[in-house]
This record gives C-alpha cells, sequence and structure tokens, in this order.
C-alpha cells in the first residue's frame, strides 16, 4: 500500500501532465531548477515536512511547474538521467557546504564523486590558465586520476599542493558563483 505521500505526488504530478498513465507521465518531466533550504522548513509537493533539497520541475508537454518537490519524490520517477541530476547537485552543496564552514576537503569519497568531478568539469569549473597549460581538462584529468587511486598514501606532496590549489581557485570560486543564490538558511 502507497503512503498518502506518495499518493499525494502521483495525484499532482498526473493532473500537471499530458498523459494519465503515470508511467509515461513520468517522461514528460524535467528539473529545472534547484535550492537548498539549510534550515529545512520547506514542504514537499506530496506534504512531506522539512525537505533540504527543493527542485522545480517543469512537463514539457504542458509547460506546467510543480515547485518545490523534494529529491525522494523525484526518485519516484525511477529515471535514471534525473536521479543522476539530484545526486550532482545535492553533491555540489554538501561541497559547498563544506567549503562554507571552513572544513579541510580532501579529494575523497567524502566530497566527490567520479560523476562530480564530471559535472564540475562540463560546467566550467576547471577553467584553462597558465597551470594547466591553458586547458581546464588537464586539471579535470588530473583531479579524476588522483580520486581514483587506490593508495592514496602514494600521492606525492606536490600533488597534495596541486589538488589542494584546484579545489581553492577553480572549485571553490565556482561553487560560490553557482550556488551562493541557491542556498538559505541559517548556515
Amino acid at each position: 500500500m502507497a503512503s498518502a505521500y506518495y499518493n499525494n505526488m502521483i495525484r499532482r504530478v498526473l493532473d500537471a501532465s499530458y498523459s494519465d498513465c503515470w508511467e509515461d507521465a513520468v517522461y514528460e518531466w524535467e528539473i529545472v531548477d534547484y535550492e537548498e533550504d539549510e534550515d529545512c522548513e520547506s514542504v514537499c509537493i506530496c506534504g512531506k515536512q522539512g525537505i533540504r533539497y527543493l527542485y522545480t520541475i517543469r512537463n514539457r508537454e504542458t509547460r506546467i511547474q510543480l515547485y518545490p518537490i523534494g529529491s525522494s519524490c523525484i526518485r519516484k520517477f525511477e529515471r535514471d538521467d534525473m536521479d543522476e541530476e539530484i545526486a550532482v547537485l545535492e553533491g555540489m552543496f554538501n561541497l559547498y557546504r563544506a567549503i562554507r564552514n571552513r572544513e579541510r576537503i580532501e579529494l575523497s569519497s567524502k566530497y566527490f564523486s567520479k560523476r562530480l568531478l564530471r559535472a564540475l568539469f562540463d560546467e566550467g569549473a576547471f577553467p584553462a590558465n597558465q597551470y594547466n597549460k591553458f586547458s581546464g581538462w588537464n586539471d579535470y584529468d588530473f583531479m579524476l586520476t588522483m580520486f581514483n587511486k587506490r593508495d592514496k598514501a602514494s600521492i606525492t606532496a606536490a600533488q597534495h599542493s596541486k589538488i589542494r590549489g584546484i579545489i581553492a581557485y577553480s572549485i571553490k570560486p565556482f561553487l560560490e558563483r553557482k550556488l551562493r543564490t541557491k542556498t538559505r538558511g541559517s548556515l
């Protein structure tokens, strides 16, 4: 038996969809905006209170938008592309929060994933400069190679220094520009 929250979400999505069949309607939707409520005071379209990540989804057929919808409800669409998108966005918010809290950021799975590194590259977080031979790809490739190392103890002091430099001078400013207006709350 489905929960009342789940049924509320399905009803709201179907009412705003062209199709009246859930299995078809889920493919009409896309994520068009996102933000983080650090105080978790928001309420999802399904009625669930206390959501942190707030998404706006838009129906490609009807042009209707629904907001806020939480990541748990988006996962109910059972679409890999949407699941990946929310994983990357939430990874960026987590990393941005750690940067704002002045945590020591390591190139580890606590803060990064292969998918997140690729999204950072795709969105321009690794600008071309003299330190990467004027190719952001070089910084991305370096970070991915270091992230993938099984033996983290084999990372040299110079490589650690380069990792810290890329985080401080490329990733941090990128996330500050991208997420500064997308975060609200007490932090």
